[in-house]
């Protein structure tokens, strides 16, 4: 939207009116919108009220000053003081314009009495303190104020005025509300979904139920060489998953995936099989799951929406299929996986149910 800043310009009046016109003269070639004491050119308490409100109202604040104090309110203060001192309470950007040589001015535009002198240096003085920037001649006033509202403006971006019918309509307005309502309510069911089971899994073997797995080897009896042999045993769901997900964090290929299930096996069964039994078994290795259980554990994991295909674009050479965890069973995986702290009630719990 083409956006338009509105600057109060603060100044003595009777004075500087050339100067204030090249003011406005400047403020206009940016596009912004002058206000100031032009409304007001006899301010007095009751108008107080009505300034300050403009000042509020504005973007910007431009003091300028000239070889004049002004006129005073009750307490002695100068109405362009007033203004400056307001402008500086509420924070608003302001940038002051002094006369380099106010003694060169004439005695028509210059203060005459002690008391105005003194009370001017004063306000030059605190108007220093801030952003400020010297001119000799309207001319250079006008080009000085110029450059420094661009300055300004991009160092302290303000709010501007844009026209109402660039503004969006009531309706645009409701269905933005609507929108960002969905976007909420979209973002609160994600989380939900990162730590809870999908629908319908209720039904399913999982957790702490086990699932009878069988595999095959091959394994030497200590006297007659390397023979085939076939086993079985029966984890939980919950132990297949978390010796599985960990591989799958980033993702894993189909073959990848049975080369991690057949290293579960073989470092949980190698041990019970070359342990002291009715038949000796030496050297047992190359352990590898049927298929047929593979595949039903794959889909196993997947219905109960711990795992889900990988969609990563790849080379066209390359049609395996990957799989890795969706955000519930990453969840899942850092609860299995997930050391805890000694002491806890869980600590004697090789995996949670």
């Amino acid at each position: 939207m083409d956006k338009r800043f509105q600057v109060f310009v603060s100044s003595t009046y009777e004075d500087l009116q050339e100067e204030r016109q090249e003011v406005m003269h400047a403020l206009l070639e940016l596009d912004s919108i002058p206000s100031g004491m032009e409304l007001f050119p006899a301010a007095n308490e009751s108008q107080w009220s009505l300034i300050k409100k403009v000042i509020e109202d504005c973007d910007y604040y431009v003091l300028v000053i000239g070889g004049r104090y002004g006129s005073k309110g009750p307490d002695g203060i100068s109405y362009t003081e007033m203004e400056y001192r307001h402008a500086l309470q509420i924070d608003k950007p302001t940038i002051a314009f002094l006369h380099k040589d106010p003694g060169s001015m004439p005695a028509s535009k210059s203060e005459g009495a002690p008391d105005g002198k003194e009370k001017l240096a004063a306000f030059r003085d605190l108007a220093q303190k801030k952003h400020a920037k010297f001119w000799s001649n309207p001319a250079d006033l006008g080009s000085v104020v110029s450059r420094s509202l661009i300055q300004l403006t991009k160092s302290h971006p303000a709010v501007g005025w844009v026209r109402a019918n660039e503004l969006p309509d009531r309706e645009a307005s409701l269905e933005l509300l609507r929108l960002r309502k969905q976007v909420d309510d979209l973002t609160v069911e994600l989380q939900r979904v990162r730590t809870t089971a999908p629908q319908g899994t209720e039904s399913l073997t999982q957790g702490a139920d086990r699932f009878k797995i069988r595999y095959s080897f091959v394994a030497s009896d200590g006297a007659f060489g390397f023979n085939d042999w076939n086993g079985s045993f029966g984890p939980s769901w919950n132990e297949i998953f978390a010796a599985l997900a960990p591989g799958m964090i980033h993702e894993l290929s189909e073959e990848q995936l049975k080369h991690e299930f057949n290293t579960f096996i073989r470092m949980t069964e190698k041990p019970v099989l070359e342990a002291e039994g009715s038949e000796p078994i030496v050297d047992a290795k190359r352990f590898t799951i049927h298929e047929s259980d593979f595949q039903t554990v794959k889909v196993q994991l997947r219905a109960l929406g711990f795992i889900v295909r990988s969609e990563k674009q790849r080379s066209v050479k390359d049609v395996g299929t990957y799989w890795k965890l969706t955000p519930y069973g990453d969840d899942l995986m850092t609860r299995l996986r997930a050391i805890k702290r000694l002491g806890s009630s869980d600590s004697t719990t090789r995996f949670a149910s």
